[in-house]
């Protein structure tokens, strides 16, 4: 009998890869749905990389784990099967099928016990053809022991066999068997004789898709000449510090001429690339317009919704190079004085807005040699009131 957990829940394993498909980072699909990293690396063992069909299309004839919810309490509440089916939208008949079918007893009924008794029996797994046809999979184990890719082996097995198709298989049934658990009829160790080596397969592209590049871009090499002295004030830098595992974060922003910080606080469990994009909205937006003028940031992928800041906030946005630290120079500095407060491998999600916003103005509130030991909050005072 399958013991419940979340990762039988469609709602939550789909949101995750779609997450994925979307572009995003495993450990940041993970957070958005709640899962530890162990879980994360459980979910896409178990299904070596590829999205899993069934709950897709979450609406339908079968019962989702929130209705089985509301079937408990109802139940609880002793109403009828037809009380219960209207209140759901369901047909009589299918609640009485679920109570009949996975309640613990006539008299007990628990949603948990219920969705994996019910994720269980859904499954009915199709015995695979690699499973049952020994010289089948002893071909195609030869030709992936001889690096040949699964389409050049199902190429040459319709070759070989051409009148006997049971000696045919697809190259999307031998990547299956491969890489997901329940699919292994081939050990799952000739996945390093591919070309990618890979063990786990990772998202398909879609058309004209550059994974992992920000689109829309505008260069560090096209920001103002007068960034680049200092002397005219506006022109920001920023990035993320990580925490344990790199599932909480806090975004810095430096004012490069006053060297003025804000920090934002990144909800752990809400979708990262969101969370930067309402932050920097809030505020950038509420600075004025003399001090909003321009925000450099590295590549990283919580910038892919950066035109959405730049039009919201009115400011210009501009990325550094790849690898390239040293062209945030004043934010770079800045995260490092930062682990003074956020040491690295801890959970920053403890920290609210309010922790935040105590720690800029402390940090403020240091005297800068570089400013003959004015604090940045007495050089920036000095620009507010222009």
């Amino acid at each position: 009998m399958a013991v419940f957990s979340n990762r039988l829940v469609a709602e939550v394993v789909q949101k995750f890869w779609q997450q994925v498909a979307d572009g995003g980072r495993y450990v940041d699909a993970g957070a958005a749905v709640g899962w530890s990293v162990t879980t994360v690396r459980n979910e896409l063992r178990s299904a070596g990389g590829v999205r899993p069909r069934r709950g897709r299309a979450l609406t339908g004839r079968s019962l989702t784990f929130r209705e089985r919810e509301e079937i408990a309490v109802m139940r609880a509440q002793r109403l009828t099967v037809r009380e219960m089916a209207r209140r759901l939208g369901r047909a009589p008949s299918t609640v009485s099928r679920e109570l009949r079918r996975n309640a613990d007893r006539p008299s007990s009924y628990r949603a948990t016990t219920a969705h994996a008794r019910a994720h269980e029996r859904a499954a009915r797994p199709k015995v695979a053809k690699l499973v049952t046809n020994a010289k089948l999979r002893g071909e195609v184990q030869d030709g992936l022991k001889a690096r040949s890719s699964p389409q050049q082996i199902a190429g040459r097995l319709r070759k070989d066999h051409p009148n006997n198709p049971e000696m045919w298989v697809s190259h999307e049934t031998i990547y299956q068997s491969l890489y997901v658990e329940s699919r292994g009829a081939l050990k799952r160790e000739l996945a390093k004789n591919l070309r990618t080596g890979r063990t786990l397969r990772k998202p398909q592209r879609r058309p004209n898709e550059r994974r992992g590049r920000i689109q829309d871009m505008v260069m560090i090499a096209d920001r103002p000449a007068e960034v680049q002295d200092r002397a005219v004030p506006g022109h920001w830098e920023g990035d993320l510090i990580l925490g344990k595992d790199g599932k909480s974060s806090i975004a810095t922003i430096v004012e490069r001429t006053t060297g003025f910080l804000m920090l934002i606080h990144i909800q752990q469990g809400v979708n990262r690339v969101e969370a930067v994009r309402d932050g920097l909205i809030d505020k950038m937006g509420a600075l004025p317009d003399h001090l909003r003028q321009s925000l450099t940031w590295d590549q990283g992928t919580e910038m892919r919704r950066h035109k959405e800041v730049k039009i919201a906030a009115d400011i210009d946005i501009y990325f550094c190079d790849p690898h390239s630290p040293w062209q945030r120079g004043s934010n770079e500095n800045m995260n490092g004085l930062l682990r003074q407060y956020f040491p690295k491998a801890t959970d920053l999600s403890v920290y609210s807005q309010t922790d935040l916003d105590y720690v800029a103005h402390e940090v403020n509130n240091r005297p800068r040699q570089r400013f003959d030991f004015c604090t940045p909050n007495e050089m920036i005072r000095t620009f507010l009131l222009r």
